[in-house]
């Protein structure tokens, strides 16, 4: 008699544990990254005492603080997404890759058209582009040619780039006519005339070749927002 009451309230209790993790799970946010790799990303929305407790503090309402919660998880899957995609990029550790403002910029220009005299997201050239990654990334107006800001910077050799500085190339054979943003491992990005923004690399035979001059603005110490993957 025992053992029939029993096996009912067993099934009751399996259901009831089986649907707790099924809503749990629902209420998780899948980052996916390269090659269908995912890991799962919990809110803590999960547990309401958290969101009181947050909400109490802040004077926000519940609401607010979920939503608080869903722009944070967006930017950290972006910033793990940006991570990995120029991990690969770069041929270096995701680990590195620390400065998630500086690839927010990068990849919200990458592939943009070159057009000589251009400034815009419709086509842009390489003096102009480095315009952009500076203001953006150190709030500095640089001048608007490559000869400019070549006449502009502090001379460093290859062995003391770092990110933020400027390399130079004689493309035409006439001095300066071109420049790139120095990344780390030998990339540097820029607004190429045949292949518009991208990343390329110094050791390549054709940038090695044409390579000019390094260069360092002053007061250019790039600001990290550091997110761990």
């Amino acid at each position: 008699m025992v053992k029939n009451k029993i096996f009912p309230f067993a099934i009751v209790f399996f259901l009831g544990a089986f649907n707790k993790v099924s809503a749990q799970r629902g209420s998780k946010s899948n980052i996916k990254f390269i090659s269908d790799i995912e890991v799962g990303f919990a809110f803590p929305e999960d547990n309401l005492n958290i969101v009181k407790e947050k909400a109490s503090k802040s004077a926000m309402s519940a609401a607010e603080v979920r939503k608080s919660y869903a722009s944070e998880a967006d930017y950290i899957e972006r910033a793990t997404g940006l991570q990995f995609k120029y991990s690969i990029l770069l041929d270096t550790e995701v680990e590195t890759l620390t400065n998630i403002e500086l690839f927010n910029i990068i990849d919200d220009w990458i592939g943009t058209p070159y057009r000589l005299g251009g400034s815009t997201k419709s086509g842009i050239d390489c003096s102009a582009f480095m315009q952009v990654m500076y203001a953006g990334l150190f709030s500095m107006t640089l001048p608007r040619t490559s000869r400019e800001q070549y006449n502009t910077v502090r001379p460093v050799s290859l062995t003391e780039l770092k990110e933020g500085d400027l390399v130079f190339f004689s493309t035409r054979g006439r001095g300066v006519s071109h420049v790139g943003f120095y990344l780390q491992n030998n990339r540097f990005v820029h607004a190429g005339s045949s292949t518009g923004v991208t990343v390329s690399d110094l050791t390549d035979p054709y940038w090695a070749k044409h390579f000019l001059r390094a260069g360092r603005m002053e007061k250019t110490e790039v600001p990290t927002l550091v997110v761990n993957p």
